[in-house]
């Protein structure tokens, strides 16, 4: 049983989960399990693990989108614009952000697609160009960087709140991972998302639509930093129009954490899950030590490697399965 586990694409993620929280509790004291402290990094994990798994699913098809940070903001200045400056319905500025984010993966995807420039470069382009876009009309609509937008108490209840030090997030982040497992993992849509990430061109000779796919991965990816954007601007109730680029950087880290591969095709929702928490465990764990904070960011890089190193160990023990699997007695 032992062996079918560890050769999961998410078995390192959990042994790294486990890990690290072991650790922090021993180290940082018990105050790190707490739940003011689980809430603090579970509400970190949440925001980070709403745009991680899409980003992910990317990834496992061989893509990447970098520009997330900018559609965050994105998402959050449309929602203050529309429900903040020019004072329409709430619902109308959430519904503007999300399909601002569903135009801006359109055009990633199709960009993909039709010039076939590497994912990386076309979201480069993107992310710098929203960044500049989003900072130029914040100032000439409003004479201001910073928007201010207060939701009505049920809106604010449902997307911008904490209930018992847990923030409302959490919830929509674990029915988001659940609507994405199904489909990865549980419908024929994961099976071509995988083939992709194998071999595109054999997929598409296979009869999957692979530009369609891309473009609807990418879509995803844009709307669901978007909806991150939207709550945080329902949360804080204020919105500064600069690109949010650690993030972009963190949600790497956890889906490579998570066991995802950057060659593509090797990885899961859950192990992505995993690895967003365990990024979230780690970041927030270093507070309730006593080491230096300087030394924060060579924790997460040590824990990258760790990851990369697991990961690949995990993937040669599940490729090394697959010729017994289907050998003849």
């Amino acid at each position: 049983m032992l062996g079918t586990l560890f050769r999961r694409p998410e078995a390192g993620a959990l042994i790294g989960l486990v890990g690290v929280t072991i650790f922090f509790a021993l180290v940082g004291g018990i105050e790190f399990l707490y739940p003011s402290s689980i809430g603090s990094w579970l509400s970190r994990s949440a925001t980070l693990g709403i745009v991680a798994i899409p980003v992910g699913l990317l990834m496992i098809a061989g893509e990447l989108d970098i520009s997330v940070g900018a559609t965050i903001t994105m998402g959050a200045l449309v929602t203050a614009l529309v429900s903040g400056y020019y004072e329409q319905p709430i619902l109308l500025g959430m519904f503007a952000a999300l399909a601002g984010g569903a135009v801006v993966g359109l055009v990633n995807g199709w960009l993909v697609v039709r010039t076939g420039v590497p994912s990386f470069i076309v979201t480069l382009g993107t992310l710098f160009a929203m960044s500049g876009l989003l900072l130029g009309a914040t100032v000439v609509l409003t004479g201001t960087t910073s928007i201010a937008v207060k939701a009505p108490a049920l809106i604010k209840a449902t997307f911008g709140s904490y209930v018992g030090g847990f923030q409302v997030l959490i919830f929509w982040w674990l029915l988001i991972s659940a609507a994405f497992f199904y489909l990865m993992h549980l419908s024929p849509f994961g099976n071509w998302v995988f083939a992709m990430g194998g071999d595109k061109d054999s997929a598409r000779n296979a009869g999957i639509p692979t530009s369609r796919l891309t473009i609807l991965l990418f879509v995803f990816s844009s709307v669901c930093a978007s909806f991150v954007g939207m709550s945080q601007a329902i949360l804080f109730q204020s919105v500064q129009a600069t690109p949010q680029l650690t993030l972009i950087f963190n949600s790497i880290i956890a889906v490579v954490v998570g066991g995802v591969l950057l060659t593509g095709g090797f990885g899961s929702v859950i192990g992505i899950f995993f690895g967003t928490i365990t990024f979230a465990v780690v970041t927030q764990g270093i507070y309730y030590t006593s080491f230096d904070q300087t030394w924060s960011n060579m924790v997460i890089g040590v824990l990258l490697l760790g990851a990369v190193l697991l990961n690949n160990t995990f993937r040669k023990m599940a490729l090394s399965s697959a010729p017994r699997k289907g050998a003849k007695a």
